[in-house]
C-alpha cells in the first residue's frame, strides 16, 4: 500500500468570508466532513462513524477488530487550531463504548473527555455526538476506546492539529506530512485479554508491532532533497518502542503539542501514548529505506518495518536493519533529558512557549504517586498510593454536578505513599482551579511506566533511579523541561513534573499501560472552584447520557 503525504488528506475551507453550511465527501477517507461557517466563529468540522467489527489480519491471521466507517485504524481528524469538532458516534458493538481524545485540554469541556470518570458509556446500538474544541492546541495526538480492553483490537485513529495561518514554525515549509500510529498487537481479541486479566493473571508479551494497522508493509514515498515532518505515535497498550530511519538523521521538532530544541537523533524512544514529530530530509541515494520499530525492554525483542521509498526508485530498500537499543535503561533516561523546550518558539498562540516561567511558580502541592502490583481478594491488581481504582456505575463528573452522594469521597487518597493494606476504592484528588503543583511518579516495579494526565500538559522536570526524595529537586530542569501529556517512569525509579491546573473539571490520571489501567492504575484529579461561570466551566451538554444514579 502505497502511502503518499496526502494519505491524511483533509478538506478545509476558510471562513473568512463565508456564511452558512457546507457539506464536502471526502473521497480520500469516506467520511462525510461538515464545515459550518460563521461570522467572528472557528470552523466546525462534522464527522459521522459507525464503529462495527470487522475482520482483518494484521499479523497474518484473521481475528475480530473494531473498525470505524470499515477503516482500520479509524478515519483521521485534520484540524487547525481552535476548531470546533462535532462527532457523532454510531455504536454498532455488543458493548458499551467510549471513545477518548488525548492530548485535547478539553477546555471547559471535561464532559467531552470520553472516559468513565465524565461519561455514561454509549449503549450498544445507540448513539452519541462529541462537541469538543481544538482550542489553543497544536501538534500530534490520536483517540481511541476508553472502554473495557477495546483498544486492543482497534478502534483508535490520528488528530493532528495544525497551526493558523497567522502564527509561524519554528522550521521552513515542508513538502508533506507521513502520520505513522506504532503500537503492538496482541493475536487474542479483547474479551479473551479481559478474561485473562479479570482471572487475576497478567498479560504475555504483545505478538507482534504494527505500522498503520500493517506487520511489514507501510511505504511513504517523497522526493530526493526535500523534507518531510514524520509524525509518529505509540498506540500500543504495552509496549515502548524505538523509532528509526535507516540512512536518515531525524530532527525532533515537536512534542505532544510543544515545539521542542531541535537536536539531531539516529532513533526516538517512544513510550506508550506519547507522539513526537520529526523532520527527515531525503538526502540518500534514490532507492528505498527501512523504518524500524522495535520494542524496549522486552525479551525477546519485536520489531516492525516499513519502506521510506524515493520516488522514482525500483531500488528495494537492503538489509541490515538499522540497530536500536534494546533494554539499556539509562540509555533511555539520557535521551530523555536531552527533550527539552524550543523557548523562542510559539505554539498555537504568538507569545514564545518561553515566557511561561514554571521553575519560578510556588508550588503549592505535592503529590507523590507510588505505583505497585498488589494481591486483593487473592487476585492480580495494581494501585496508586494503596488504592485501586473502580469505575463507580455513575460518572464522577456527574456525581459533582448534581451533588448525588455515595460516589466518592474527595481527598480519600493520600498525597504521600502510606503502609495502608492495599484495597479496592474509587480515589479522587480535590484540587483548585489555578493551583500549581508537583507531582512526582514513583515506580517500584521492574517494568517501565507510562501516565497520561487529561484536561492539562505537564512540565518534566526530572528523572532518576531509585526513591524520590526532596534532594531530588536539586536536579531539575527549571528552565526548558518539555510540556507534554505522557511520560515514561523507568523501572525501580522516579519522574517528576509540574502542572498548572487552569482547566476546571474531572481529570483522568491514568497507566497507559492498558492492563494496569484496566487492573486499578489510575486515579482522578477534581479541578474544582465555587464560582458558576461559563468563562471556567460550560454547563452539563443538553445531549449528556445519564448512568447510574444520575439515571433521574
Amino acid at each position: 500500500m502505497d502511502l503518499q503525504f496526502s494519505f491524511f488528506k483533509k478538506l478545509y475551507t476558510s471562513c473568512d468570508d463565508q456564511l452558512g453550511e457546507l457539506i464536502i465527501g471526502d473521497i480520500f477517507s469516506g467520511t462525510e466532513h461538515g464545515i459550518l461557517c460563521a461570522n467572528a466563529e472557528d470552523p466546525y468540522l462534522y464527522y459521522t462513524w459507525f464503529v462495527a467489527y470487522g475482520t482483518r489480519a494484521p499479523l497474518g491471521v484473521y481475528q475480530r477488530v473494531i473498525l470505524i466507517n470499515n477503516q482500520f485504524p479509524g478515519p483521521p481528524i485534520e484540524g487547525v487550531t481552535n476548531d470546533n469538532i462535532i462527532v457523532n458516534v454510531i455504536n454498532q458493538l455488543d458493548e458499551p463504548f467510549l471513545i477518548t481524545w488525548h492530548g485535547v485540554k478539553q477546555r471547559r469541556t471535561s464532559w467531552q473527555d470520553g472516559v468513565f470518570g465524565t461519561n455514561c458509556p454509549i449503549p450498544p446500538h445507540s448513539n452519541w455526538t462529541y462537541k469538543f474544541q481544538l482550542k489553543d492546541q497544536i501538534g500530534t495526538y490520536m483517540y481511541y476506546p476508553s472502554t473495557s480492553m477495546h483498544r486492543a483490537i482497534g478502534g483508535f485513529g490520528a488528530l493532528n492539529i495544525n497551526q493558523r495561518s497567522v502564527i509561524s514554525i519554528p522550521y521552513p515549509a515542508l513538502s508533506g506530512d507521513f502520520t505513522l500510529l506504532v503500537g503492538d498487537w496482541y493475536k487474542a481479541g479483547d474479551k479473551a485479554l479481559r478474561k485473562k486479566l479479570n482471572s487475576g493473571l497478567s498479560l504475555p508479551l504483545p505478538d507482534g508491532l504494527l505500522i498503520n494497522g500493517l506487520h511489514k508493509s507501510s511505504v511513504f514515498t517523497g522526493q530526493k532533497g526535500k523534507t518531510y515532518k514524520f509524525r509518529i505515535t505509540n498506540v500500543g497498550i504495552s509496549s515502548s518502542i524505538n523509532f528509526r530511519i535507516q540512512g536518515h538523521q531525524m530532527i525532533l521538532v515537536e512534542v505532544e503539542g510543544s515545539h521542542s530544541l531541535q537536536e539531531a537523533y539516529e532513533s526516538l524512544d517512544i513510550h506508550p501514548g506519547q507522539s513526537v514529530a520529526v523532520l527527515v530530509t531525503l538526502r540518500g541515494a534514490i532507492k528505498g529505506y527501512y523504518i524500524v520499530a522495535s520494542t524496549r525492554f522486552t525479551k525477546p525483542i519485536l520489531t516492525t518495518t516499513g519502506i521510506l521509498r524515493y520516488q522514482g526508485s525500483n531500488t528495494p530498500a537492503s538489509l541490515p536493519l538499522p540497530i536500536g537499543p534494546t533494554y539499556h535503561v539509562h540509555w533511555s533516561m539520557k535521551q530523555a533529558r536531552t527533550i527539552r523546550l524550543n523557548l523562542t518558539a510559539n505554539a498555537a498562540r504568538p507569545n514564545p512557549q518561553g515566557s511561561f516561567h514554571y521553575g519560578s511558580i510556588k508550588i503549592v502541592r505535592t503529590l507523590v504517586l507510588a505505583n505497585a502490583q498488589a494481591k486483593i481478594n487473592g487476585r492480580l491488581r495494581y494501585t496508586v498510593n494503596g488504592i485501586s481504582y473502580v469505575d463507580p456505575t455513575t460518572p464522577l463528573k456527574l456525581a459533582d454536578w448534581f451533588n448525588i452522594p455515595g460516589v466518592f469521597t474527595l481527598n480519600n487518597i493520600k498525597d504521600f505513599p502510606t503502609s495502608r493494606p492495599p484495597a479496592m476504592g474509587v480515589s479522587v484528588f480535590g484540587l483548585t482551579l489555578h493551583d500549581f503543583i508537583e507531582i512526582v511518579f514513583q515506580s517500584t516495579e521492574p517494568t517501565i511506566q507510562s501516565w497520561h494526565l487529561d484536561g492539562s500538559s505537564f512540565y518534566v522536570v526530572g528523572y532518576g533511579s531509585g526513591k524520590w526524595t526532596t534532594d531530588s529537586k536539586k536536579r531539575y530542569n527549571l528552565a526548558d523541561g518539555i510540556a507534554r501529556h505522557t511520560v515514561q517512569v523507568y523501572p525501580n525509579s522516579w519522574t517528576a513534573v509540574l502542572v498548572s491546573l487552569d482547566n476546571k473539571g474531572m481529570w483522568n490520571l491514568r497507566s497507559q499501560i492498558w492492563s494496569d489501567r484496566f487492573l486499578g492504575k489510575q486515579t482522578y484529579l477534581r479541578v474544582w472552584n465555587n464560582e458558576k461561570s461559563l468563562f471556567t466551566e460550560t454547563d452539563i451538554p443538553p445531549n449528556a447520557l445519564r448512568c447510574g444514579k444520575a439515571l433521574h
